[in-house]
């Protein structure tokens, strides 16, 4: 895969990425998840204000962002974190980073050398 192909597709996936963590609940859900420990619906509700559906509703987004999986344990579903959905978005911030870095030392070459 070219990497430029490849930098569109990290970028695509990012934004679904950013728009599934655009919100606090979903936050406080991951947040509950990662110590590596799935999880039920009821264990992620403990100690909130929501409902067992909302619960469902954000973890629905999460799961279809790739960032929780879940699996049937007798007759609940138990989720975990998707660690891989991280490690994308942690590539995304590197190239956004390498990206910014690379035009700071342009500009700095620029200015500099109109010191000169």
């Amino acid at each position: 895969m070219s990497r430029a192909l490849s930098d569109h597709n990290l970028r695509a996936h990012s934004a679904s990425l950013f728009a599934a963590l655009g919100d606090e609940t979903r936050l406080d859900l991951l947040a509950k998840l990662t110590g590596g420990v799935p999880r039920s619906i009821s264990a992620l509700t403990e100690g909130t204000d929501l409902t067992r559906q909302a619960v469902t509703k954000h973890l629905k987004v999460l799961e279809d962002a790739g960032m929780v999986h879940s699996a049937r344990v007798g007759r609940e579903s138990r989720y975990a974190l998707e660690p891989k959905a991280i490690d994308d978005l942690k590539a995304y911030l590197d190239l956004v980073s390498a990206h910014w870095d690379d035009a700071l030392s342009r500009l700095k070459t620029m200015v500099e050398s109109d010191l000169d």
